[in-house]
């Protein structure tokens, strides 16, 4: 059986590499993605990550990649249950609204948004919920530990 595996090889990926997997995807190959974030931001700035490639393969095929990381629940659930507490005593602290805090709290964790990193405004302004709190910085986290 053949499956494509979507991961993070940044500037790896080529024309020729994606077009092989959605080859094999036409084929009836298994799909399966590390996770959908679909930018990132570096020391040149902001570039495109996995999902983008992911959402590619997924438009351009028809097929659904079973998700590995975030925003799948089973990645958030998997992680409290490591912890051994309960989702609600667990907060997601991320700065991308809809992969890391908003999938977060779909899994019972409270959510937190940072506006750093690859935080953008006009994303968060566009977002399909709001988080439990937003701080401007990490440094604000600890904190929130004492409310």
């Amino acid at each position: 059986m053949d499956v494509v595996v979507i991961g993070g090889a940044g500037l790896n990926f080529t024309h020729e590499q994606l077009n092989r997997a959605f080859g094999h995807l036409l084929g009836g190959a298994e799909f399966v993605a590390m996770h959908r974030n679909l930018y990132w931001r570096t020391s040149r700035g902001m570039e495109l990550d996995t999902g983008a490639y992911v959402r590619a393969l997924e438009e351009s095929s028809g097929r659904t990649p079973v998700v590995l990381g975030k925003p799948s629940v089973e990645f958030f659930t998997a992680g409290v249950a490591e912890l051994g507490l309960d989702a609600e005593q667990v907060a997601i602290v991320g700065d991308d609204i809809e992969n890391d805090v908003l999938a977060g709290q779909r899994a019972g964790l409270y959510g937190v948004l940072v506006r750093t990193g690859k935080f953008l405004p006009e994303v968060y302004d566009t977002a399909t919920g709001e988080p439990d709190v937003v701080v401007d910085s990490f440094a604000d986290v600890p904190a929130l530990l004492d409310g």
